[in-house]
């Protein structure tokens, strides 16, 4: 699914809610005020419609869905899933 398909239903898109879309982009890495965004972004994401679908675009890769949170996980989450997902698979 396309990143513009799945902001027409996504939360994050919606101006009403999240008045600043820097809020899935935190800039650095650690800290409570960076926390604080990053479980912020992870609340506006846990009633979202389109959330699976915006993980899995996100876990399938890519530059645009590299950085900030998608589908309620942080990019460090996400390469976590990712070699897990590989790991599980080359031990079946």
């Amino acid at each position: 699914m396309s990143i513009k398909r799945l902001s027409d239903g996504a939360r994050c898109a919606d101006r009403s809610i999240v008045p600043d879309p820097d809020l899935f982009f935190p800039d650095g890495t650690s800290g409570d005020q960076i926390e604080a965004q990053i479980e912020a972004a992870k609340q506006v994401c846990q009633k979202c419609p389109v959330r699976r679908q915006c993980l899995v675009t996100a876990l399938a890769g890519g530059t645009s869905t590299a950085y900030g949170v998608w589908g309620g996980e942080t990019e460090t989450q996400r390469r976590y899933n990712r070699h897990a997902k590989v790991a599980a698979r080359s031990a079946a």
